[in-house]
C-alpha cells in the first residue's frame, strides 16, 4: 500500500519522479490570474491566526461545509475563529475523493510542514501549531510568497480602482512582481443592478462626464492607459457565453441612454450592447499589446439571498448552457481580420466544451507568437484531478501542449500555491505514463524541456511582464 501524500504524491513511474522532482518543482511560479487582496501584500500582511488566512474567503471551503450541514454562522457568520475552524475540521473526513482533501493537506504540510490528517481529533493541536507560526515574520502576506518561490502575481482590478496598493508594494523593496489585471465586467453587465451608479464612478475616476455610450469609452481608454502605466499587461473578463449579435452605433447608443435611465433592456439588447462592448475592450487589449482572458460559462448569481448577504463570486455558479462556438468563432474572426486579436486565453467552465475550444484556438494562431491562443487551464469547478487532465488531454490532442501557458491559482487565498504543485505533480505523471506505455520516448532532454516550459518558462516569455 502506497503511504498517503508521500514526497511521490501523484508520481507513478521513475520518469514522472525525475521529471517532477528534477525540473518541475524547483520552477518559480508566475501566477496570472488571481484574486489577493493587495492591499495585504503591499502592508505585509500578518495574519492573526489560520482561520483568517485559511478560510476568509475560500469559498470552496464554504461550499463543501455546507454541503455538510454546517450553519452559516459558523462560515461567513458570527462564530468565533475557533468555532469556524472547528466545523472546518469537522468537514474535512467528508472530503474523501474532493479535491479539497489534497489541498488542505498540501497547504498544511507545504505551509507548515504539519503531516497530521486533519480531523476533529487533531483540530486543536493544528490550530494551535498554526497560529504559533503565523506570529512568525515568515509567514506574513509577503513571507508565505517567498516561502512558494513566487515570482509574479496578477491581481483582478476593476477600471476605477486607484491601484495605490500597487504603486506602494512597486516602490517598496519586494522582489516579487504585483501587477494589476484589468476586469471591465460592471461596465460590460448592463442589465446588472446598480450599473448607472458605477458608470457615474467610472466618470469620476477617469475625470469624464459620461452622458452617451461614447463618453463611457473614452473614460474607459483613459483608465485603460492608466492601468498600463501602472504595469497591467493583461484583461479578463467574466461572462456567460460570447457574443456576435449585430448592432449599429446608433443601437448600442440607444441602449446605453435606456440602461442610464433605468429602462429595461430586451435580451438581444443585452447581448448586442456586450457584443460591442468587449469588441472595443479587446481593440484596446491589442493595441496596448495586453494579452486578454475570457473566463466564460458560468451562470451567476443563483442564490439571491446568499449574493446580497456576502457578493458576487463566491462559489454559488453553476454550469450554463453555453452554445456558444459560433458566436466565438465569429467575435475571435471579426478581431483578427482587423489585426486587433491579442494573446488571447480562453476558460471555460464547461468540460463538455474542451474539444471545441481546443479546436477553436487554433483557428486564429498566426505565427506571431508561440502558443498565441491559449487553451486555459481547467478552471473553478475543474482546477482538480479528472478536469486538469480532461484539458491538458484536449489541448494535447488538437493543439501544442508543449507551448501551454500552465497553471494559476484563481484564488484569494495566500495559501493556494500549492494548486501549482498539483498541476505539475499531474503533468508529469501524465508525460511519465505515456513514456512508460511507448507512447512517448525516454527523450529526458525534450521531456524535461517541455515540463520546464510549461510550469514556468512559457508564461515567463509570453505575458511579457519583464520587458
Amino acid at each position: 500500500m502506497k503511504q498517503f501524500m508521500d514526497k511521490d504524491f501523484l508520481l507513478e513511474t521513475d520518469t514522472a519522479k525525475h521529471l517532477y522532482h528534477n525540473h518541475a518543482a524547483k520552477m518559480p511560479i508566475i501566477d496570472y490570474h488571481c484574486h489577493l487582496d493587495p492591499r495585504m501584500v503591499a502592508e505585509d500582511h500578518q495574519f492573526k491566526n489560520i482561520t483568517e488566512l485559511w478560510l476568509g474567503g475560500d469559498h470552496y471551503k464554504w461550499r463543501a461545509e455546507r454541503a455538510n450541514g454546517v450553519e452559516e454562522r459558523f462560515i461567513t457568520g458570527e462564530a468565533s475563529d475557533w468555532e469556524k475552524f472547528e466545523k472546518w475540521a469537522e468537514t474535512v473526513p467528508y472530503t474523501f475523493r474532493n479535491p479539497l482533501y489534497h489541498w488542505t493537506h498540501l497547504e498544511l504540510r507545504t505551509a507548515f510542514g504539519i503531516e497530521k490528517l486533519l480531523s476533529p481529533k487533531t483540530a486543536r493541536e493544528i490550530y494551535e501549531e498554526c497560529n504559533e507560526k503565523l506570529k512568525l515574520p515568515e509567514f506574513s502576506a509577503r513571507g508565505l510568497m517567498r516561502k512558494y518561490y513566487v515570482e509574479c502575481v496578477c491581481t483582478t482590478d476593476d477600471p476605477i480602482d486607484s491601484l495605490q496598493w500597487h504603486k506602494l508594494t512597486r516602490e517598496s523593496d519586494f522582489e516579487i512582481k504585483m501587477l494589476p489585471a484589468w476586469r471591465p465586467d460592471k461596465a460590460m453587465n448592463i442589465e446588472k443592478k446598480g450599473f448607472n451608479d458605477y458608470i457615474h464612478k467610472l466618470g469620476e475616476a477617469a475625470d469624464i462626464e459620461i452622458i452617451t455610450f461614447k463618453d463611457m469609452i473614452e473614460a474607459l481608454k483613459a483608465r485603460h492607459q492608466y492601468f498600463t502605466e501602472n504595469g497591467c499587461k493583461l484583461s479578463d473578463h467574466g461572462i456567460d457565453q460570447f457574443y456576435d449579435d449585430a448592432y449599429t452605433d446608433s443601437q448600442i447608443e440607444t441602449i446605453f441612454s435606456k440602461a442610464m435611465r433605468g429602462m429595461q433592456l430586451s435580451d438581444l439588447e443585452i447581448r448586442q450592447y456586450k457584443n460591442c462592448f468587449l469588441t472595443l475592450n479587446a481593440e484596446m487589449d491589442a493595441e496596448a499589446d495586453w494579452t486578454q482572458q475570457y473566463h466564460y460559462g458560468p451562470l451567476r448569481d443563483n442564490n439571491t439571498m446568499m449574493y446580497d448577504k456576502i457578493g458576487p463570486d463566491t462559489g454559488f455558479d453553476s454550469i450554463g448552457e453555453c452554445n456558444t462556438a459560433r458566436a466565438m468563432s465569429h467575435f475571435l474572426n471579426r478581431l483578427n481580420s482587423e489585426g486587433k486579436l491579442a494573446r488571447t486565453i480562453i476558460y471555460t467552465l464547461n468540460p463538455c466544451a474542451n474539444e471545441m475550444v481546443a479546436s477553436m484556438i487554433g483557428n486564429f494562431q498566426d505565427g506571431s507568437v508561440p502558443g498565441k491562443m491559449q487553451f486555459g487551464a481547467g478552471w473553478w469547478f475543474n482546477d482538480q484531478l479528472d478536469g486538469m487532465t480532461r484539458q491538458l488531454n484536449a489541448l494535447s490532442n488538437l493543439g501544442l501542449l508543449s507551448r501551454f501557458v500552465g497553471m494559476l491559482t484563481d484564488s484569494r487565498s495566500f495559501l493556494s500555491y500549492p494548486r501549482h504543485e498539483y498541476f505539475r505533480r499531474l503533468l508529469c505523471n501524465l508525460l511519465g505514463n505515456d513514456v512508460e506505455k511507448g507512447m512517448l520516448p525516454d527523450d529526458r532532454e525534450t521531456l524535461s524541456r517541455m515540463v520546464e516550459d510549461i510550469s514556468y518558462n512559457n508564461a515567463h516569455r509570453y505575458f511579457k511582464f519583464y520587458g
